[in-house]
């Protein structure tokens, strides 16, 4: 079955067939496609393009439709290019005539753009649940491990002591970000282009208002042409799920290295990580390094999709159809990413006496020690210069930094600075990484995961 059979008086060549059919990937818009249809029909029988009898039947016969599709027992015909031709062609079968009125005062164009719409609007808000979800994981170990800590980096080099609640939280917080996006992307999307037809409405007495009530949209278009045309929705989809897999890919960096014998602050379960196939003592965590390498497929999609549509005249172009491959890889790829990054950590034991050790490293007191000075009057660039010198002495003469500071008169009352714990004790202005700071910081940080979930 085609669309347009009337006009052509051969059938498609195979080698066209091949390129053009999309059933092979978009069949996964059934239930989204039958949805639109639905609303569709009612919105022909308000305005009298259908009786109540044929609405009834065509309503009907779209039920027994998804039970087809959700049953398995729905069979594509050699002629279904795609789920919209399928759907309609099976319609057609089970009612006639009638199930021919389905597509009155309707495109392929408007039909497509508002099932890609509502399954777009679905999957925003199942990538935003993962996401509180892997948010609520990092909350739970920092709760668990609430007095570790562990050397916080820059540049891969140690910095300064930090809880490993704090720096859980530093991911927690990105991702809420992401979540906030993606429900951004939601609330924009949320408009029926059901009504425009091929690109510039129909004659037909159709009130685009009642299908957009039925699905839950905010309003219908207001622009039939960019209705049809806008794939805005599905670019802004991929660019924030790829930003969320840049900083998934962050995480498996950093799992990937605290795992590490070299590192050692942590080790993953037997569940979450994989062997060798010749080494036996291998425990590989692949969990995080597919995390990390999934970032490449998300941001490819994302610059795929964008260089399709950098050159389409208005309004709607075949090229369009390049939309959904992508879209459905990254929606995919982004929650196995999530929910086995939310596993993996769950598994995880911290090795809190090695991190301890790490994060009590002498030479991460040295802004402890400039910042005394400060608090004395020293201006900050005179006590920096004079720590950075007693650095480089323990360092020149292969001695501790804290020796050094014992034998150095004008600073050795400092000498408590280097205790365990007190440089971290000591992080206590807003939002620092002390355990001082540590309380306002989860009470803000949940009641942001609150306010998300209330918009989910």
């Amino acid at each position: 079955m085609t669309l347009w059979g009337g006009r052509f008086s051969v059938t498609m060549d195979e080698t066209l067939w091949n390129l053009s059919e999309s059933y092979s990937f978009d069949y996964v818009l059934y239930e989204h496609d039958l949805r639109g249809s639905s609303a569709h029909v009612r919105g022909l029988a308000a305005v009298g393009l259908l009786s109540e009898i044929e609405s009834a039947t065509l309503l009907a016969t779209l039920e027994e439709i998804r039970e087809e599709f959700e049953s398995g027992s729905f069979v594509r015909a050699p002629g279904d290019e795609d789920i919209h031709t399928a759907i309609e062609r099976r319609a057609t079968e089970l009612a006639g005539d009638v199930g021919a009125k389905l597509h009155t005062g309707r495109s392929r164009n408007d039909q497509v753009a508002t099932t890609l719409r509502l399954f777009s609007r679905d999957a925003l808000g199942e990538i935003a649940r993962a996401g509180l979800s892997l948010v609520g994981v990092l909350l739970e170990i920092g709760d668990k491990n609430a007095k570790a800590y562990l050397p916080g980096y820059t540049h891969l080099q140690r910095a300064q002591p930090v809880l490993l609640s704090h720096h859980l939280n530093a991911h927690a917080f990105a991702l809420l970000r992401d979540v906030d996006r993606l429900l951004d992307a939601r609330d924009r999307l949320n408009v029926s282009p059901l009504g425009a037809g091929a690109l510039a409405g129909t004659s037909l007495a159709l009130d685009p208002t009642v299908a957009a009530a039925i699905l839950g949209f905010d309003a219908p278009f207001a622009n039939s042409m960019d209705a049809v045309s806008d794939r805005d929705f599905v670019a802004e989809t991929l660019f924030d799920v790829a930003l969320m897999g840049v900083h998934l890919s962050r995480m498996g960096e950093e799992l990937v290295l605290w795992t590490s014998a070299e590192f050692n602050f942590a080790s993953l379960g037997d569940d979450f990580t994989t062997g060798s196939s010749m080494l036996p003592q291998k425990k590989n965590s692949d969990v995080a390094e597919l995390a990390r390498g999934k970032s490449g497929r998300l941001i490819g999609n994302l610059t795929g999709l964008l260089v399709v549509l950098k050159g389409l005249p208005l309004s709607y172009n075949r090229d369009l159809q390049e939309d959904k491959e992508p879209l459905f890889d990254s929606i995919r790829q982004i929650l196995l990413v999530l929910r086995a990054l939310s596993g993996a950590y769950r598994s995880m034991t911290f090795h809190d006496d090695v991190a301890k050790a790490a994060a009590d490293d002498q030479f991460l007191v040295a802004i402890d020690l400039a910042e005394e000075l400060v608090a004395e009057g020293v201006p900050f660039r005179q006590a920096h210069e004079k720590v950075g010198k007693l650095v480089a002495q323990a360092v020149a003469s292969n001695r501790p930094l804290r020796d050094v500071v014992a034998a150095t008169p004008d600073v050795q009352r400092f000498n408590h600075l280097f205790d365990d714990g007190v440089a971290l004790r000591r992080r206590r202005s807003p939002g620092a990484s002390g355990p001082s700071a540590s309380a306002e910081q989860a009470q803000r940080l949940r009641l942001e995961v609150e306010a998300a979930s209330e918009r989910v």
